[in-house]
């Protein structure tokens, strides 16, 4: 997204007559590719859909102590993250699931075929991606799906590029393995 749109959001959120359409402006450029992102995390339409709109309710509650450090999309990238991080690590503990059971019923799902347009290919890779540690997930998506460069996912995700750089390395070469198996 260019600065000049970033800008015009935050001249219309930091003025109280103006807040309201400078929020609807923020959800119309970014609700798309956050809501794409929490879904690839959390794989479940409702409750990416609920992370979404938690994400741009805390931006909303934030979006003054925005510094411009990094650009929105950036910042409510880093927002998506840890709701959706902090969601998975939530639902494992109140349902006593390890990690594996809550990967076999997040394949469940998949396989009952719920998927917005999901054939064949895509769900063994939505599979493939299910197999990778929560981590390794997020940088494969921002990387290859939404290909960020490695210094934004730096950003968004708070670690280092080198880091980020051997995650996704790791990751493709999971998916790799997987897909080539059967």
């Amino acid at each position: 997204m260019s600065k000049s749109v970033d800008q015009e959001i935050l001249n219309l959120v930091r003025q109280e007559v103006t807040k309201e359409k400078g929020f609807k402006l923020l959800m119309e450029t970014h609700q798309e590719r956050v809501y794409q992102l929490v879904r690839r995390m959390v794989i479940i339409h409702e409750d990416a859909d609920d992370l979404t709109q938690n994400t741009f309710i805390k931006a909303f509650k934030y979006i003054g102590n925005f510094e411009g450090q990094s650009s929105i999309f950036t910042w409510l990238y880093r927002i998506a993250v840890n709701e959706s991080l902090t969601f998975l690590e939530k639902k494992k503990k109140r349902f006593f699931l390890s990690s594996d059971d809550h990967e076999e019923k997040m394949q469940n799902y998949l396989d009952s075929g719920i998927l917005m347009s999901a054939d064949a290919i895509q769900q063994k890779l939505q599979k493939a991606l299910l197999s990778l540690p929560e981590k390794q997930r997020l940088v494969f998506h921002l990387k290859y799906q939404e290909d960020l460069q490695y210094q934004e996912i730096a950003e968004i995700t708070e670690t280092s590029v080198g880091a980020l750089k051997a995650s996704y390395h790791h990751a493709v070469k999971k998916i790799k393995e997987i897909l080539t198996e059967e």
